[in-house]
């Protein structure tokens, strides 16, 4: 199946429902079938064709989709870009994607003007909500001109739909290679987990270039209306979910924190929730707990990364209902396309309750790396996918992550990268050395955390290590705390010891991740 056939087959439920809706209005699905079909047409007649990558730099919004589904339609390949992202991220992502025409939103025309140098030829610019500058036309216009229908787009299982940026040591991305088969397997582990005998009613309230934004993709073969939101605010989350009675819902640990701490949370009416997806990073034991007891018997999780996309495991209400306390610390298991197995550090295949790598294999994980077979190679094992997380099955099947193999911190959802803060924080004149660690933090899940060892005679305010990195990569990257030790323990090679440090704040924990 390609991943335009799964729109198609959801423009069958019924042309004049709702497909996308948000505060400015509601888009039917023939106005989206005819808008898609359109733009299609007018990137094939700018020279786009099947294989070429569209980029596409958005916040949450109906035109943004209309756009990836019309690279669909083409047969091009998905190139989502994260507005939260450095402009330096974001320009090594297009080079490195071979990027070939941008769609952007009007609020971040300044980064994506800036952006386009980087673009391959044709190097087309379009503004999604209006006019552009700088020669860029809006969707409207772009889309307006009578083109002939764009070629059918070629079918396959190998054949390249999307790419999906993830990253490395460094901090840089790497392109994870998503076929049509991984879409088809997605897809179908989405239904399997979240059966509907009804078109749902999807929130989207998480960054479309993240789960949300997949997620929704998944939800249109069943005629789902994805219900748009611009931020995931609490308010506007629990006024969504009210309005417009919402059944299918992706929140990230930290936005479900929020919630449960918003005033009269639990006197709003969650009655039309069928599913409450929980992803993207563990979710605190007594948290689950508590969203069960606010949300009803609706909530569940998943596991996956952009190397196996969201599904590699499922844990139902009904697993956690019917299981015992320890089963609320687990992200449930495989799900039926998907094998998993923990590994030791030798590559043996380890039993339950055996700690080690856990490891996949199955359609559900991504192709390769693109360009980068030597990056592939380093996470492949005898044909399994290593995911870098570390944990254990127990006798039934559950997976349990404790720790990561990686060097990374989820915070709040999102990766970032240590070595990437690190260096920003070495660029400091009275810097001599500094560790980035993941702290476990009530809200954020891990919070970002830097420790650093000032030079002889030096001083230095935590503000400005805040401020430093706040302003060369972002919030998000921005350590929420900075501590200054004397010396930072090390190797008898000299290499900053950081289980060492990271092992004094999670001192006492059963696991090493939020």
């Amino acid at each position: 199946m390609r991943v335009i056939d799964y729109f198609k087959r959801g423009l069958r439920h019924g042309p004049a429902r709702a497909a996308f809706a948000d505060e400015t209005g509601v888009v039917s699905w023939a106005e989206a079938d005819a808008r898609v079909e359109a733009l299609a047409s007018a990137l094939a007649a700018a020279g786009l064709k099947a294989g070429d990558r569209i980029g596409v730099f958005s916040p949450n919004d109906p035109a943004a989709f209309v756009a990836i589904l019309a690279a669909f339609r083409l047969g091009a390949v998905w190139t989502p870009i994260n507005a939260r992202n450095s402009e330096a991220a974001n320009r090594h992502w297009l080079g490195l994607s071979r990027c070939q025409a941008l769609f952007y939103h009007s609020s971040l025309e300044a980064e994506a003007l800036a952006l386009a140098p980087v673009l391959a030829a044709p190097g087309l610019t379009v503004c999604l909500d209006r006019e552009g500058s700088g020669g860029s036309p809006s969707l409207e216009r772009f889309a307006a001109g009578d083109y002939p229908p764009a070629p059918e787009p070629p079918d396959g299982a190998d054949i390249i739909a999307s790419l999906f940026p993830t990253g490395g040591t460094t901090g840089l991305s790497k392109a994870a290679l998503w076929s049509l088969q991984t879409w088809e397997t997605l897809v179908g582990a989405f239904w399997q987990c979240l059966p509907s005998p009804e078109p749902p009613v999807h929130l989207v309230a998480g960054p479309m270039t993240h789960a949300a934004g997949v997620l929704a993709l998944c939800a249109i073969a069943g005629g789902a209306t994805n219900v748009i939101l611009k931020k995931p605010s609490p308010d506007l989350i629990l006024e969504a979910i009210e309005r417009h009675r919402i059944t299918h819902l992706y929140l990230p640990p930290t936005v479900v924190y929020g919630l449960l701490d918003h005033p009269g949370v639990r006197e709003r009416d969650f009655s039309s929730l069928r599913y409450l997806v929980i992803a993207a990073s563990p979710i605190s034991p007594a948290k689950l707990r508590e969203a069960m007891a606010v949300f009803g018997p609706v909530v569940c999780q998943c596991y996956g990364q952009a190397e196996a996309p969201m599904f590699l495991t499922f844990l139902s209400t009904c697993d956690l209902a019917a299981g015992p306390e320890a089963r609320w610390s687990s992200c449930g298991r495989s799900t039926l396309a998907t094998r998993l197995g923990v590994m030791g550090s030798d590559g043996a295949m380890l039993g339950a309750g055996q700690r080690g790598e856990i490891v996949a294999r199955g359609n559900l994980t991504m192709v390769g790396y693109d360009g980068a077979p030597e990056a592939t190679a380093a996470i492949t094992s005898d044909g399994w996918r290593r995911t870098g997380d570390v944990g254990f099955q127990d006798e039934a099947g559950f997976v349990y992550i404790v720790d990561r193999a990686k060097d990374m911190i989820i915070t709040g959802g999102f990766n970032v990268f240590s070595a990437e803060v690190e260096q920003v924080i070495l660029e400091h004149p009275s810097v001599l050395d500094c560790a980035v660690i993941g702290v476990p933090d009530p809200k954020w899940g891990e919070a970002v955390k830097a420790v650093v060892e000032l030079k002889l005679g030096a001083v230095l305010a935590p503000e400005d290590v805040i401020a430093l990195v706040r302003e060369r990569l972002g919030p998000v990257h921005a350590p929420k705390s900075v501590e200054i030790w004397r010396a930072l323990p090390r190797s008898p090679a000299g290499k900053v010891v950081k289980a060492e440090i990271r092992e004094r704040f999670w001192r006492g924990r059963e696991r090493a991740v939020g």
